[in-house]
């Protein structure tokens, strides 16, 4: 028996048949079919559908939302994928059909593809039931692009396809897939479960060695996000995912701070084998990072670390790096600082690159110290001071010129490096005006002190 609810007033509300009593007959009828013989499932999938009109039409949603539930429910229990499949696209894409029954095919047949966790595919056993399981996430995410109401589903579906194609060993398209989700604009997920997404689209990125694409999906993760607390573990795998990525743009200064981030979590500074590898790490970067003021600066916070006196090969390399001394290579602990698993990562080309970037920067560093103490000096002098060969020294001094880190002129023919800017007159004047006045005070400070004296004798 039918009746109207809702009647329409002035066209404000719609028709509302209520079809529950013909849903549960027919419902049980179409059950008792299937359970007959599999060889019903059609005549029962017809009955189904007939009826799915009817609430459509009539505005039953909740009718509507268990006679698509049973449709896809019968398909399953008689193992018959390709009626599942038909079945959850031809329900889904009827004309006029109702978000909630969308929604409710959605979250039906999710579960038969995906694990509790809600984004990791089911295990299967075989190559038949990997295509059904591929065919249908497939069809699930064809289903719930553009819906708002599904975004989130899509976004763990799609996650689920990337996976299923990375057990494939295809990395590109798993990458591929996962791009086309811009999950930081879906408002529907958690905080958690975004980060989780973009921190997999640059796993897959860096995987398959798009670094231009993976610096631009780090960009979408905030930093102050993945500092809060009980995000510890997301943020120790970010910031090991920069690491690869600042190992392939070879920039030692962003891959100290990487490492530097890892050692001041929390969860790491509880285990002592780990900050003690992030810190040496840091460290290590450090000393392979071109000289600057934010170098400096953290080179001295790091030296104050309590943590550091346990590490005696990193206490006494930030402690020679830091004085204003000329140093010897190799440094005292050079061999324990180039056997660290962060200094071999990369193979043997980027091992060699460290190697040779290792002595330019103590190079540097003593170039900068000569500089500081020296006005002019003879080329061979230094040369013989800094363990270098004329030309290589020469070299250096061009390359510090040109990148603006020190001042210096060279006097090839007479052999001399000049330190010191020759001053202009101004400068000179002002100097030499600075002087008199200091001259000055001293004599008027002296001639005071003189008639104290003697007024006191």
């Amino acid at each position: 028996m039918t009746s109207r609810q809702g009647a329409a007033s002035g066209g404000q509300l719609e028709d509302r048949v209520d079809l529950s009593a013909e849903t549960d007959s027919k419902l049980l009828q179409a059950q008792q079919l299937v359970e007959a013989s599999t060889d019903n499932l059609r005549e029962a999938l017809a009955l189904l559908a007939a009826l799915e009109k009817r609430c459509r039409v009539g505005n039953d949603t909740t009718s509507l939302v268990k006679v698509c539930e049973a449709s896809l429910q019968l398909c399953k229990d008689a193992s018959d994928d390709e009626a599942l499949v038909a079945t959850l696209k031809n329900l889904s894409t009827r004309r006029s059909q109702k978000s909630k029954a969308v929604s409710a095919l959605v979250h039906k047949a999710i579960t038969w593809v995906l694990e509790g966790d809600g984004y990791s595919p089911l295990d299967v056993s075989t190559d038949e039931q990997r295509v059904i399981r591929e065919r249908l996430v497939v069809t699930l995410r064809d289903i719930t692009d553009g819906k708002i109401f599904l975004e989130a589903e899509r976004a763990r579906l799609t996650r689920a396809l990337a996976t299923i194609k990375e057990e494939e060993g295809d990395i590109a398209a798993a990458a591929n897939v996962l791009q086309d989700v811009h999950v930081e604009t879906y408002g529907s997920l958690s905080k958690r479960e975004k980060v989780e997404f973009i921190l997999e689209q640059m796993r897959l990125t860096l995987g398959k060695q798009d670094y231009i694409r993976a610096a631009i999906v780090a960009g979408k993760i905030n930093r102050k996000a993945i500092a809060e607390e009980g995000m510890e573990q997301e943020k120790i795998k970010f910031f090991t995912l920069m690491t690869e990525y600042h190992r392939h743009e070879k920039d030692a200064f962003e891959l100290a701070k990487d490492y530097h981030s890892i050692y001041s979590t929390s969860s790491v500074q509880a285990d002592e084998n780990q900050w003690r590898d992030a810190l040496q790490s840091s460290v290590l970067f450090l000393a392979l990072s071109p000289y600057s003021n934010e170098q400096q600066d953290m080179m001295n916070r790091i030296y104050i670390d309590p943590n550091l006196e346990k590490i005696d090969s990193c206490r006494e390399t930030l402690k020679l790096l830091l004085r204003k001394e000329i140093i010897n290579f190799p440094l005292p602990h050079q061999t324990e600082l180039e056997s660290m698993g962060a200094f071999t990562i990369g193979g043997d080309e980027l091992t060699s690159h460290w190697r040779k970037t290792f002595h330019t920067r103590i190079v540097q560093h003593n170039v900068r110290v000569a500089a500081l103490y020296y006005r002019r000096i003879h080329g061979k002098r230094l040369a013989q001071l800094l363990g270098l060969k004329p030309a290589e020294l020469e070299a250096e001094i061009a390359s510090m010129v040109s990148d603006g880190s020190v001042y210096a002129k060279i006097d090839r023919p007479g052999d001399i490096i000049r330190f010191a800017a020759k001053k202009t007159p101004e400068a000179v004047l002002s100097d030499w005006a600075s002087d008199i006045s200091s001259l000055l005070d001293l004599v008027e400070s002296t001639t005071h002190l003189i008639h104290k004296e003697n007024m006191t004798q």
